[in-house]
């Protein structure tokens, strides 16, 4: 482990103390976990005291952790022939309009805003999360007061994810079309979308309709028994 990455999360526990929830330290890199209601002055202060220096914010992007942890695809078990080899419907992947997510805990926290920092001065980043707590119409601050980078990330994550950003000087989609329907990176959002568009040269305009695709998610098949990774005494040469 790191040493000075280690002391440095020693550190942040003792300074903010009750005001964060979690400090954690995992592949070389530090996460600070926070509450929606102590994220700005917690960022305030990585950004202002001497002893942190986080003059930048390199990135904020949204989290769906309705899923986390869970796998749809079981190849050891599924067919070895065809492509669409899902056991079970678990994932945007095979979903299409009015399914619901399967083995969703509606009690624990689903969104998260995750920032990514940067100081410049001791040359170390940081990892802040906080979760919104209503899953159902989640908001947390916005960091434009904080860094003025936070501006078009945070119309990415509201745009992809639904997250609302409270204070937020223009709070607007930033990447799908005027009247999309719904937020694209949720889980519970079908791949193949809720509706299509095409030109209809009768009427003279675009026109939306019912997606007529067949949803499914393509897996390239897995070759799991190979004498490549076999050790000596099961290698094919060596099978009596």
């Amino acid at each position: 482990m790191n040493e000075k990455l280690s002391k440095h999360a020693d550190a942040l526990r003792e300074f903010f103390a009750e005001r964060i929830q979690d400090v954690t330290l995992a592949f070389n890199e530090i996460t600070l976990t926070v509450t929606p209601d102590q994220l700005l002055d917690v960022c305030v202060a990585l950004r202002d005291e001497a002893d942190f220096a986080y003059q930048q914010m390199i990135d904020l992007c949204g989290v769906d952790y309705s899923q986390y942890g869970k796998g749809e695809w079981q190849t050891e078990e599924a067919s070895s022939t065809g492509f669409s080899r899902g056991v079970s419907k678990a994932s945007m992947g095979r979903m299409v309009f009015g399914d619901e997510l399967e083995a969703v805990d509606n009690s624990a926290p689903r969104f998260a805003s995750v920032v990514h920092l940067i100081s410049y001065t001791f040359n170390r980043r940081l990892r802040v999360k906080t979760f919104a707590e209503n899953n159902d119409f989640p908001v947390v601050p916005s960091l434009t007061r904080v860094w003025s980078s936070a501006d078009w990330y945070e119309r990415e994550s509201f745009d992809l994810y639904g997250i609302m950003y409270s204070n937020h000087p223009d709070l607007r989609r930033i990447l799908t079309d005027y009247g999309f329907i719904g937020h694209p990176f949720r889980k519970d959002f079908p791949m193949v979308g809720h509706v299509e568009m095409r030109y209809d040269p009768q009427q003279k305009r675009v026109v939306y309709e019912p997606v007529s695709i067949d949803p499914r998610v393509l897996v390239p098949r897995v070759h799991r028994e190979d004498h490549r990774y076999l050790g000596e005494e099961e290698s094919p040469e060596n099978a009596s």
